[in-house]
């Protein structure tokens, strides 16, 4: 098919794609209308932003939302993988209000947070030591400031189309609103253009920090040989490697640390390890974290009132112990595998150049038939296919993120898998030519 033909009609497919939209959704229409007076486009969270307008979702259970409007979906978001548990857990559930009801902002220590970090630090090979934070973009920031307190030097070496937190994006549109880190860019998954850029400044370089598979930049796994490359220039140079597994942390019993067999000098989480609710964590080996030791002379201060707020260490400590045992990570994680197999089946059987990347129990779907090895192989997929493949998946009850991206919660099902890809195999059936280049 002639390329302008193509996108003719890929242009005239979304915009019937939105005028449905438009009319299955008046509720959440008129709830953005409303929103838009108080909130700048009706949006406190960008990233849940999509056109014409989001859904407005006024409950969920298990591994359903529910719009303004009475439709039902089922969630492969997954709430950017920190949903892990589903919606209403009820262990999670009970360990949050049992908390709750002993009462909520208890001013000192408590004991769920000594036993979560037992959990922590016996499941995840870098920390000997750990902190609680209440975001994964606090505990970057912590991590980084422990890397330049420990090694006296400012630079940070990150890697193009990187997202390590709100105002942590790896990206030239970020630059007035990212925290202000003397960074040194790297190139993901290219170990030479990396080491070219810290050409010269090696010694300033106070920490390299890195996601072990680039979740917001489209679910693109780093060659093991990358991670290793970067662990042996840290070593030499006396840099502080972070893995910044605020997503990967799932995948596999002790995270894709393990599952690379490379240990970091420092890790951040986040997401799911406080059972879904508000909650980061850093840490990584004694001689960096002991600087938080309040009893050293040279003490760091880590502030913040809900570091260990009683509702996220114990739902947090009920998740890890009782429900995502490292075997059950290991399960779900190969759950997740096979699902991405499938999905590239469907695919396969279209002839269709495209493809869907990832790891474990998070994904991306990409329509192009290039190698996916860094953020710049993703702008192949044009913004209006993402934009009409969301649409149409919406359409029948699938919901993710409008780039495509996925992540599994423990309460999907095989039933939803298999909804899932009869909707892939039905939108690829009806428009993949047109999403495909």
């Amino acid at each position: 098919m002639d390329q302008h033909l193509r996108n003719d009609q890929l242009s005239e497919a979304l915009e019937r794609a939105e005028a449905d939209y438009i009319a299955r959704t008046p509720q959440s229409q008129a709830w953005q209308e409303r929103a838009s007076g108080g909130l700048p486009g009706g949006n406190t969270r960008t990233v849940l932003h999509f056109a014409p307008y989001p859904l407005r979702f006024v409950s969920a259970k298990d591994q359903w939302l529910t719009d303004a409007d009475g439709h039902k979906y089922r969630d492969y978001l997954g709430e950017y993988s920190a949903g892990l548990f589903g919606h209403t857990c009820a262990p999670i559930m009970a360990a949050a209000q049992k908390a709750i009801t002993d009462g909520t902002v208890l001013g000192g220590p408590n004991t769920y947070e000594v036993e979560l970090a037992e959990l922590v630090c016996a499941r995840f090979p870098a920390l000997e030591l750990v902190r609680f934070t209440n975001s994964g973009t606090e505990a970057n920031m912590m991590a980084l400031g422990a890397a330049r307190a420990h090694t006296g030097r400012d630079k940070i070496m990150v890697f193009a189309g990187g997202y390590h937190g709100g105002v942590l994006y790896i990206a030239d549109y970020a630059a007035r609103s990212n925290a202000p880190f003397d960074f040194v860019t790297g190139t993901y998954n290219d170990l030479e253009a990396t080491l070219a850029a810290a050409a010269g400044v090696e010694d300033e370089i106070a920490a390299i920090l890195v996601e072990p598979m680039m979740g917001g930049g489209g679910a693109i796994v780093a060659d093991t040989s990358f991670l290793a490359g970067l662990k042996d220039f840290a070593d030499q140079h006396g840099i502080v490697l972070i893995f910044d597994e605020v997503m990967t942390s799932r995948n596999g019993p002790g995270g894709h640390q393990v599952e690379t067999g490379i240990t970091p000098h420092m890790s951040t989480f986040g997401k799911y390890l406080g059972g879904g609710f508000s909650f980061g964590a850093f840490g990584g080996q004694r001689e960096i974290m002991r600087r938080f030791d309040p009893y050293e002379p040279d003490a760091l201060p880590h502030a913040g009132t809900f570091n260990n707020n009683v509702t996220s260490m114990a739902a947090g400590l009920t998740g890890m112990r009782d429900i995502y045992t490292a075997e059950r990570a290991a399960a779900h994680t190969e759950r997740g595998n096979r699902l991405r197999s499938k999905l590239n089946e469907v695919i396969a059987r279209h002839g269709l150049a495209a493809q869907v990347t990832g790891a474990g129990t998070i994904m991306c779907f990409h329509f192009h038939g290039e190698t996916v090895r860094t953020p710049e192989d993703t702008k192949l997929t044009r913004p209006e296919a993402y934009a009409l493949f969301h649409l149409e998946m919406l359409k029948r009850g699938i919901y993710f993120a409008r780039r495509g991206y996925v992540s599994l919660s423990l309460e999907l099902t095989d039933e939803d898998d298999a909804a899932l890809l009869a909707a892939f195999d039905e939108v690829l059936a009806e428009h993949g030519e047109k999403l495909c280049p």
